[in-house]
């Protein structure tokens, strides 16, 4: 079976189920009561030992604290995982270290103890700073302590830091959407992570919009909130290097890419991931289940071994999304030069369309094409 081959280094993801309350959008596992954190955490450490093979001793370049809200994490729980994953894995010294935070939780106390603990870079979940979005999400943060975060992590000593926004919200106008990117800008923050409002089955949101209690998701409106951020930030010096994601030049999130380049890793928590390869599994999302099932000593998860096909497709999908581009010569290199021919013919109507450029030996999505990327990769699939 023809396949990348191992990466030199590898990543971890710890997925941390808890939330204060739950945003109306969010549909990613996670649960409002704390009763079965502590017992969480214990299953975590054990669950590394128990998959401490799976990365078969490659360098861990990244580590990543997601969820969820991981800094809901006490101080304890957070060192007991850290010093955990020192001893079981080769964690390398510069290795990047990411932990998801709400604003409403960084206060100067909490951020540096993150900072002692190890920690050196921040994902925040500011979503916008305006208080009739934040209101309209259910965050359980306010626009002052959207700023306010921020100072104190670089207070602290953390100036990696990105933030997440949202776009395309019925509350959000177009000056509205402007104004939160010019005060990311103007804050100087080094990597961003924009998302257009999306209505996910199951969700508060849902539910709302199949009630009539709010407007449904105008996908005008955010595709032209994405083309004006493009415009922004590129005027702004941010490199747009997957489509989502923008950072100032040397602030490139090393986890994300790692999953963009289909580097190993490892997914440890109730719904983690993770990718050797040629495999895939995914750990139960259920919290009490996954928590029975460390106790008996095994790791409740499916799994599905990706066919030449399935690795090739998910190629397509996730190097489309990056500046990067698909690189042709890869696609030879692995999988063959029929589909490195097929890849080419297949992408003549979206270069011609203006959707897609052919730069040296990649396929690169245009900032129009940006706004069809799954469609398009859908269209070259084998």
């Amino acid at each position: 079976m023809a396949h990348r081959p191992y990466s030199i280094m590898a990543g971890i993801y710890l997925h941390i189920p808890f939330c204060k309350q739950a945003c109306y959008y969010c549909n990613f596992h996670f649960s409002t009561s704390l009763s079965q954190k502590n017992a969480l955490v214990d299953s975590l450490l054990e669950e590394m030992k128990l998959r401490q093979s799976y990365l078969r001793g490659q360098p861990v370049n990244t580590v990543y604290f997601g969820g969820g809200t991981p800094s809901l994490l006490s101080d304890t729980d957070l060192q007991r995982l850290m010093e955990q994953l020192h001893q079981l894995f080769t964690i390398r010294p510069d290795a990047e270290i990411t932990l998801e935070a709400n604003p409403d939780d960084l206060h100067p106390e909490k951020v540096r103890s993150l900072k002692a603990a190890g920690i050196n870079r921040l994902s925040i979940g500011v979503q916008s700073f305006h208080e009739a979005d934040l209101r309209w999400m259910n965050r359980a943060h306010n626009s002052q302590q959207a700023l306010n975060c921020i100072l104190y992590a670089r207070e602290a000593g953390i100036h990696n830091l990105s933030i997440d926004l949202i776009y395309g919200g019925p509350t959000l106008s177009d000056e509205g959407w402007e104004q939160n990117v010019q005060q990311a800008i103007a804050l100087q923050i080094p990597h961003l992570s924009c998302y257009a409002l999306t209505v996910e089955p199951g969700t508060a949101l849902d539910s709302f919009i199949k009630k009539h209690k709010v407007p449904p998701v105008d996908p005008d409106k955010a595709a032209r909130h994405f083309e004006q951020l493009m415009q922004w930030l590129a005027a702004a010096g941010y490199e747009h290097y997957e489509i989502s994601n923008f950072a100032l030049p040397g602030w490139h999130s090393r986890h994300n890419s790692s999953y963009w380049k289909g580097e190993h890793y490892l997914g440890l928590g109730p719904s983690a991931h993770s990718f050797n390869g040629s495999s895939r599994q995914w750990n139960v999302a259920n919290n009490s289940v996954y928590i029975n099932g460390i106790r008996e000593g095994k790791v409740p998860f499916e799994g599905e071994i990706l066919s030449k096909e399935m690795q090739l497709n998910e190629y397509i999908m996730t190097s489309l999304r990056t500046s990067a581009g698909c690189n042709l010569q890869l696609v030879a290199d692995q999988y063959g030069e029929e589909q490195r021919r097929r890849l080419e013919s297949g992408s003549r109507e979206f270069i011609l369309a203006g959707k897609m450029i052919r730069q040296e030996n990649a396929l690169v999505l245009t900032p129009e094409g940006r706004l069809f990327a799954d469609g398009i990769a859908a269209e070259l699939f084998v």
